[in-house]
């Protein structure tokens, strides 16, 4: 008798709790709907696309290509949101050597998703007293080891997502360059994937590079190293190869290396910015980015992607995070493109809707005095979501012909190396930003 009491006292408190969790999961789905319309209508009413020259679209357009840029990573929502970390501890304090970070999966399938977030720790980096007052951040990031007998070098490949993103976002990318041999590493830009928040003072784009110049420091120690970085990842790694003498080699995908800044946004009100910052984390923009990223859409641009990219979004700090991101004034690559000296490779969707190849992968050979381009078929704005393979043989042809140093050639004699990505999308005049990212 007491066991069968319980037994449906049970089941009447999980049905209360899935019934006020049912009651919470519509509450959101319509702020965030009511949010979408505010947001659209003031885009209808503004004026801030003059601001950028490449906004020449209509507002409507600019909305989505922001939206859009952010869109091959989400998080889930179920009965309420869930928390980015098993064990929050992790990302608040400094740690003294490596931990494992442990991004909620439940629910989720990929089989590269699942084995990417168990490979997931943290690494604390050395950065200014101005960033952090300990003079340390934890940064979050996957390691995938060369196999050993295919490995060419000890020269690691650094893999740079885009806009409010996370190295999730190289999943498919990671096992395949190191089965070829390539060291690689997927690593968060502070204050976005899985990175440390709390207590650190800014999350400016200077502290971005700087947190990222420290971690391939360490990974790299202190030598040679690759990186690749797509869409706005690729503006961090053309400010990291323009600065750093031992970049061997820039590889961009789909990247955004044209404008700077992100124009009127750094200056809104921190709270109209935080309103901004609610609707980039709705699920419908989600939704709408996620269509937008992928040429198949039907095979790729799924709900779990739209849940994985979301993951980050749920963890307490983050809108600050952002916020502080925005009115810090962005990223400046533009200035730096004249600077690279090291060889590079332009890898670009042939059907990117989001940031046009036609105009701004010429751009790029232009402004490089070493580049050279290569188009993957089939493919929207993410080749390393959607075409991992052919992906993976553009870099490896290109490292392979164009990277090896005398010292490499002594190891062995064919060779590889990686990319990044990235992707964008921001708050309420975040009309704007979509020309940049």
């Amino acid at each position: 008798y007491t066991s069968t009491y319980s037994t449906r006292e049970h089941i009447r408190h999980e049905e209360k709790g899935a019934s006020r969790a049912a009651i919470q999961l519509k509450t959101k789905k319509q702020k965030a709907n009511r949010l979408t319309m505010i947001f659209s209508l003031s885009c209808r009413t503004s004026s801030l696309s003059s601001f950028h020259p490449a906004s020449s679209n209509t507002m409507k357009k600019v909305l989505f290509v922001v939206f859009a840029l952010v869109a091959p990573l989400r998080i889930r929502e179920g009965n309420g949101f869930t928390p980015a970390f098993t064990n929050s501890k992790k990302q608040n304090s400094i740690t003294s050597s490596l931990e494992y970070v442990s991004p909620d999966m439940t629910g989720l399938t990929e089989a590269a998703l699942l084995d990417t977030a168990s490979r997931m720790q943290l690494l604390p980096v050395d950065v200014a007293s101005t960033i952090h007052k300990e003079e340390k951040v934890n940064i979050s990031f996957v390691h995938w080891a060369a196999d050993k007998e295919q490995k060419k070098s000890d020269v690691p490949l650094i893999l740079v997502h885009g806009f409010d993103s996370s190295c999730l976002e190289y999943r498919r990318l990671g096992s395949r360059l190191a089965d070829e041999g390539v060291d690689t590493y997927a690593v968060d830009l502070l204050g976005w994937g899985f990175t440390q928040l709390d207590g650190v003072e800014t999350f400016s784009a200077d502290a971005k590079v700087a947190a990222l110049n420290a971690f391939i420091d360490k990974v790299a120690a202190g030598g040679k190293f690759c990186i690749a970085g797509a869409s706005l990842g690729g503006a961090s790694a053309i400010e990291v190869a323009a600065t750093n003498p031992n970049c061997a080699a820039l590889l961009l995908i789909d990247a955004q290396g044209f404008v700077d800044g992100i124009g009127p946004m750094s200056m809104m009100p921190k709270p109209v910015a935080k309103l901004g910052v609610e609707v980039l984390k709705s699920v419908p923009l989600r939704s709408s980015a996620n269509q937008m990223s992928y040429f198949d859409k039907e095979t790729y641009a799924t709900d779990e992607a739209v849940v994985v990219g979301r993951l980050h979004c749920l963890r307490e700090g983050w809108g600050d995070a952002l916020v502080s991101f925005m009115q810090s004034g962005g990223f400046s690559p533009s200035t730096k493109l004249a600077k690279l000296t090291c060889p590079s490779l332009v890898l670009w969707g042939r059907q990117d809707g989001i940031l046009d190849g036609k105009e701004f992968a010429p751009k790029f050979l232009e402004a490089i005095s070493d580049a050279e381009l290569r188009w993957i078929e089939e493919c929207g704005h993410v080749p390393h979501l959607e075409q991992p393979e052919e992906t993976v043989n553009a870099i490896t042809s290109f490292l392979a012909k164009r990277v090896f140093t005398e010292d490499l050639k002594k190891e062995a004699g064919i060779g590889w190396l990686g990319p990044s990505l990235g992707i964008a999308g921001v708050s309420a005049s975040v009309a704007v930003v979509a020309t940049q990212f």
